[in-house]
């Protein structure tokens, strides 16, 4: 397929080498060719876009990234750094390249107004934080799904913009207690999508879609586990009605939230009987094709994508109709890169 879309493509800033080669070292199956490519914002990754089909990308910064900064005043900086490299690095070339913000989780308000900068002034297509923002402490963890993250939310919503929840890696006595131990299960294989769930799910119990019905958020894998497990999810908040014993508060079920709310990208997730699955479950209208580079292979996820077995109305809203509309591209013109 030509002219697909693709949002979630990593990149790093060239000053951030030492936490590159630490992530790539952690997640990335050649840390050096990791390293090269996610640095590089023009000739490496366009040639793959180019031999591969791919029309548009929406960059997005790495993780851990700015949630990994404890001071607010510095995450902000780095906040801003980032954002206004890169849009200097694809202000020219529109037709190819958008971007979510990079953006400083300590606060709503902050969050708010630097995500209002990048979308009025530079043109992003919305945000992509990497889960859990650590506190100036050093050790509390930031959840946005409590009603002081209202006003960010709202801000959200009123730009029409979607946020993105991409994982990070646990952290402090989280990952003390629970994944020392059991490492190889940090990133990809359990943590990543156990953290992601958790914080999706929790906007989804404590109502934050029933406050801002209009807010869009995504995840990526496929849905991080959420969609493989929903009837027994529906099951429990809408049969049963008492998880741990409080009643539930939703004022929707969970397949009314993905139905409205909710979208899943098909990020470093390259299984069709998988992504089958998940269109059975929350639907094709749903779902949006993306690849997790340089993580993952280019390359495969694309080829994978195009040879998947799918009814080409699903292919076509999959590899870029759905993209189209929920990030209104009415410039898109399906390039046939």
């Amino acid at each position: 397929m030509r002219g697909k879309i693709t949002l979630e493509d990593h990149w790093d800033h060239p000053d951030n080498g030492e936490q590159a080669h630490k992530w790539a070292g952690l997640f990335a199956v050649d840390p050096e060719k990791n390293v090269r490519e996610i640095m590089d914002l023009d000739h490496i990754r366009t040639s793959y876009m180019d031999e591969y089909g791919v029309g548009y990308t929406i960059l997005s910064y790495t993780s851990p990234g700015v949630q990994s900064i404890t001071d607010p005043g510095e995450a902000l900086k780095f906040a801003q750094k980032v954002n206004d490299y890169v849009y200097e690095k694809i202000k020219d070339k529109s037709d190819r390249y958008g971007s979510f913000a990079a953006l400083p989780m300590h606060d709503p308000k902050t969050a708010a107004e630097e995500l209002t900068r990048c979308v009025r002034e530079y043109g992003f297509k919305g945000a992509l934080v990497n889960d859990y923002q650590v506190g100036e402490d050093g050790e509390t963890l930031i959840f946005y799904d409590q009603p002081e993250w209202d006003v960010f939310w709202e801000t959200c919503s009123e730009l029409g913009v979607p946020f993105y929840m991409h994982p990070r890696e646990p952290y402090g006595i989280i990952y003390d207690k629970l994944w020392k131990q059991r490492k190889w299960l940090v990133g990809p294989p359990l943590s990543f999508a156990q953290g992601v769930s958790l914080h999706v799910l929790g906007m989804v119990t404590n109502g934050v879609f029933d406050r801002f019905p209009k807010l869009q958020v995504i995840m990526g894998h496929l849905g991080e586990h959420v969609p493989v497990d929903i009837w027994r999810i529906n099951h429990w908040l809408e049969d049963v009605k008492k998880p741990c014993g409080l009643h539930k508060t939703m004022k929707k079920t969970i397949r009314e939230y993905f139905r409205d709310n909710i979208w899943v990208t098909t990020s470093g997730n390259f299984s069709t009987p998988t992504m089958n699955l998940v269109i059975n479950e929350i639907g094709a209208d749903r779902i949006m094709f993306s690849t997790d580079y340089p993580f993952e292979s280019f390359k495969d996820a694309c080829t994978w994508f195009d040879a998947a077995e799918l009814p080409e109305q699903t292919r076509e809203a999959i590899g870029r109709g759905n993209a189209k509309k929920l990030f209104k591209l009415d410039q898109y013109k399906d390039c046939d890169a």
